[in-house]
C-alpha cells in the first residue's frame, strides 16, 4: 500500500519500540472468558506481525482479575516465541509464579495518587511502594528486567488534576527501586500535549532520562496520538498501545480508551519512524480477535483498512 505517504521529521526519533498491551491490559476487563488458546494465538499473531514486546498476562490473584486466571496455562504456550514477553506481578507471590514458569521480564503497577492506590491496592502510595520493593529487588537479583507502571499521572477521577511534582516523586521512587523502565499512564485519558511535555521535563530535571521512560495514553478525549507525538518530540522512544484498541471498546461498559496499535503505527509510518510492524498483518490480527470477541474493533485504522479490503 502506498499510503500513508512518508514525510520524515528530523526532530523525531528514527525508531520507536511499541510495548503491546492488548493481550493483558486489553483483555483483562472482558466479562466473558476468552479461551486460553485464543489468547495464545493472539500473542503468536502479534509476534508474527512484527511486535517485539508483547505483555502476555498477569499473575494477579484470579479473584481480582478472573479473565487472566489462566496465566499458568497460557504462558508456557507462548514463552518460546522470539520476542519479549513481560508479565505483570502484583507482589512476591505473583513473582514466584512468574519465575516458576521462566518469565524473563516482569512489571509492577503503582499509582501516583492516594485515591487510586486505595481503590486499586487498598494501600497508601507509600505502602504500595514498600510492598513492591522486595518484589523488584528479588526480580533484579534473579536477572529479570523490571518495568514500573505508574497510573493516574495526568488526572484522577476522585482527585482531579494531579500535581506534576507528585508524579515525579513516585516515578523517582520506582526508578530508585531499580525499575529499568517507567511507564507513565494517562489512565483516564485527560492529558494534553503541554502537560505531557511539562511532566517529561520535570522528570528529566529530577534525574530520570527519556531513555527510561515509556508513555501509556488512553484516547478518552481523542488526545492519545497528539500526546504521543509530544512525547516523541521530547525524546521518548517507547510507546504502549493495544492492538485493535482492545480495552477501549465503546461497546463495553468497562471501556478505557487504550490507544490502538494500528492508529499508532499508521502515524509512525507516515512520519518515517521505524517500528518493524507490518500494519496489514497487525490489522488482520485485530480483525480476527474482534471476531473472537464478537464485536468490531474501535480502532479507526482497523476499520478503514478492513473496509477497503472488504
Amino acid at each position: 500500500m502506498s499510503l500513508p505517504m512518508t514525510v520524515r521529521d528530523p526532530a523525531l526519533p528514527g525508531r520507536v519500540r511499541i510495548h503491546e498491551v492488548g493481550a493483558r491490559d486489553g483483555l483483562q476487563n472482558e466479562k466473558t472468558a476468552v479461551p486460553t488458546e485464543v489468547k495464545a494465538e493472539f500473542v503468536r499473531r502479534l509476534a508474527a506481525a512484527g511486535l517485539t514486546t508483547i505483555e502476555a498476562t498477569s499473575f494477579v490473584h484470579p479473584k481480582w482479575v478472573p479473565q487472566l486466571a489462566d496465566a499458568e496455562e497460557l504462558f508456557p504456550r507462548v514463552r518460546d516465541l522470539p520476542v519479549r514477553l513481560p508479565v505483570l506481578v502484583p507482589n512476591e507471590r505473583g513473582l514466584d509464579r512468574a519465575l516458576a514458569l521462566g518469565a524473563r521480564e516482569v512489571a509492577v503497577f503503582a499509582s501516583a495518587t492516594e485515591s487510586f492506590a486505595k481503590a486499586n491496592l487498598n494501600r497508601t502510595v507509600d505502602e504500595a511502594l514498600a510492598m513492591f520493593a522486595p518484589t523488584v529487588t528479588r526480580a533484579i537479583e534473579a536477572g529479570l528486567k523490571v518495568r514500573g507502571y505508574l497510573s493516574m499521572c495526568f488526572g484522577d477521577p476522585w482527585e482531579g488534576a494531579v500535581p506534576v511534582e507528585q508524579v515525579v516523586r513516585v516515578t523517582k521512587a520506582l526508578a530508585d527501586m531499580g525499575c529499568d523502565e517507567l511507564s507513565l499512564g494517562d489512565t483516564i485519558g485527560v492529558a494534553t500535549p503541554g502537560h505531557v511535555g511539562a511532566l517529561l521535563t520535570a522528570l528529566n530535571e529530577a534525574g530520570v532520562p527519556d531513555s527510561r521512560l515509556a508513555v501509556h495514553f488512553h484516547d478518552t478525549y481523542g488526545q492519545a496520538l497528539s500526546n504521543t507525538l509530544a512525547a516523541l518530540r521530547h525524546g521518548v522512544t517507547t510507546v504502549d498501545a493495544s492492538a485493535g484498541g482492545l480495552g477501549g471498546c465503546p461497546y463495553a461498559k468497562s471501556a478505557t480508551g487504550n490507544l490502538a496499535t494500528e492508529d499508532l503505527v499508521w502515524m509512525l509510518d507516515g512520519l518515517g519512524i521505524e517500528t518493524g510492524v507490518d500494519l496489514a498483518a497487525l490489522t488482520a490480527t485485530s480483525v480476527w480477535m474482534a471476531e473472537q470477541l464478537g464485536r468490531p474493533s474501535p480502532s479507526r485504522t482497523v476499520r478503514a483498512l478492513s473496509h477497503k479490503e472488504s
